[in-house]
């Protein structure tokens, strides 16, 4: 008997030994494709970061850009041409449409990626709607000159300017690099469309199967060049609902979940099955005017509109204390931050009198959109809006409050449909350049992401000019500048600055927390 239970216990080791691990991520929401150059929004890149690499690489947990795809580059003429030696032996996965990759990576699929979304002629332009805000928004089209092919493994990249923020550009998720090969598969079957949602990357995770507001399944890439996936299986269960993430997160249902609410983290705190961690977010969350709709075209207006929200009411009640009131578009960790400028008071008697001054009768009715998604620099949109429609009342404002689906929402946003519209954003690359881009011209353009439409052309000489700055300080005094003129000129209510927590059971071991908001799960095992 005993001999039987020893037998039995042995072979149950094993079988523990050799058992798969899935790791179960509750996400949020549903990404709208696989590609990310075609998208703006956390929800997708999230979706799409286990499957793809880029040229360069921001190193797990930091702001540091390392070596990617490129295993090094040099900076020549001026830091007008920039020319990477690209990895050799990086393996594409295989498709689960039965394309099988017959070489490695090169250069081939570097120019592929980034003429796809220059070149109108390129073959998969105009596929899943040939949209590619990132690439605009950055100013790509204006700053590049040529991208050629040296040899299998040499790239050179010329620039019209030279371009200081460029190389941590190149490691955001719209420069992501994909199989030139499998596009040609695809493209001799007729079957484009299949490129952005069944997608192929040479990243640690390979994809598996996705069912739309449901699940998506990945599995390790054995052959990964870089850290490997330290579980079998990594399995996204979309679950909007913060309440419920965070039920599942108990049950043990999943073991990682993102923007907890702000209330249940207390509780969250004090038990010992899970792990809480947080830090202070590189995020800003605004309220976007529309200055090319009446009577938000009157900055006078727009001032009045930024003293008549009581934002630290807002702080209070719906932060709970886990982020601080924003007067600048960047945190105050980030250099360049400007303490001289004075944000706006709360003071409705000010406002309406400023209303008065610009000629803007009351009662006037305006809409006030809010997302339909918790953010993690916005914990609350609907709650927000309610809010800020009830400090409106008080200057004889109705406020209309309007919400869409998330991806609808962000697509009517980006193409100035608001009046005025709640959003935010979380950097991406740890340059001051990628959060004040948000006001630049570029991106005011129909479909951009600067909600404001707002274009000041002392602001944006001066945001040109700083790309082009090797030295920090230089670049500093301009980005102060451009915090005092959009302080003045009021294009948006900046709400807060947030905290940022996220939450995983016990046995999570090795993930480091993102200062961009990724989220990455090479390197992260189960104990």
């Amino acid at each position: 008997m005993i001999k039987s239970l020893l037998a039995t216990a042995f072979a149950a080791t094993c079988f523990a030994n050799v058992e798969a691990k899935t790791l179960v991520y509750c996400s949020e929401g549903s990404p709208e494709n696989f590609t990310p150059a075609l998208n703006t929004t956390g929800t997708s890149f999230d979706a799409a970061r286990p499957m793809f690499d880029k040229l360069t690489a921001f190193a797990r947990g930091s702001t540091l850009v390392e070596p990617g795809l490129a295993e090094s580059w040099t900076v020549t003429e001026g830091g007008k041409t920039i020319t990477f030696k690209l990895r050799r032996g990086v393996k594409f996965h295989s498709g689960v449409n039965g394309f099988k990759p017959t070489r490695d990576f090169n250069a081939d699929d570097v120019l592929w990626s980034f003429e796809r979304q220059w070149k109108p002629e390129h073959p998969y332009n105009k596929v899943s709607g040939g949209k590619y805000d990132y690439f605009g928004d950055m100013d790509m089209p204006k700053l590049l000159e040529a991208i050629e092919k040296v040899d299998d493994y040499t790239v050179r990249m010329k620039l019209k300017d030279p371009n200081t923020p460029l190389l941590a550009n190149l490691a955001m998720d719209f420069a992501t690099i994909q199989s030139a090969e499998y596009a040609d598969f695809l493209a001799q079957q007729n079957k484009k469309e299949q490129f952005d949602q069944l997608p192929v990357g040479t990243g640690p995770f390979s994809f598996v199967a996705y069912q739309k507001d449901a699940v998506i399944r990945f599995k390790a890439n054995k052959e990964y060049w870089g850290e490997k996936a330290r579980v079998d299986d990594l399995v996204y269960a979309i679950t909007p609902d913060p309440t419920a993430r965070y039920s599942k997160l108990k049950a043990g249902e999943c073991h990682f979940i993102i923007a907890p609410r702000p209330a249940d983290l207390p509780e969250m705190q004090k038990d010992s099955t899970l792990k809480v961690i947080s830090q202070s977010g590189l995020n800003i969350a605004y309220w976007a005017f529309n200055t090319t709709k009446p009577p938000f075209d009157k900055k006078e207006v727009r001032q009045a509109f930024s003293m008549a929200i009581d934002k630290a009411a807002i702080i209070r009640d719906v932060y709970l204390g886990a982020g601080q009131a924003a007067k600048n578009l960047i945190p105050p960790t980030l250099w360049s931050y400007n303490d001289a400028v004075k944000d706006y008071p709360y003071d409705a008697e000010r406002a309406r009198a400023l209303l008065k001054q610009a000629g803007v009768a009351t009662p006037m009715d305006i809409d006030l959109w809010y997302m339909p998604v918790q953010r993690p620099y916005n914990p609350n949109a609907k709650r927000i809006a309610e809010m800020m429609q009830a400090d409106l009342a008080k200057i004889g404002v109705n406020a209309k409050l309007v919400t869409f689906e998330w991806g609808e929402y962000r697509k009517r946003a980006q193409q100035g449909e608001h009046t005025t519209a709640q959003l935010g954003w979380t950097g991406d690359n740890g340059d001051p350049d990628n959060f004040f881009f948000l006001r630049g011209c570029a991106a005011a353009r129909p479909g951009g992401q600067n909600l404001t439409k707002w274009c000041n052309k002392d602001y944006d000489d001066r945001l040109n000019r700083s790309k082009t700055l090797p030295d920090q300080k230089e670049r500093a005094k301009l980005y102060g500048e451009m915090q005092v003129i959009e302080k003045e000129e009021a294009p948006d209510l900046k709400i807060a600055h947030s905290t940022v927590y996220e939450a995983m059971r016990a046995n999570v071991v090795g993930y480091k927390q993102s200062p961009f908001g990724a989220h990455q799960f090479n390197g992260v095992d189960l104990q």
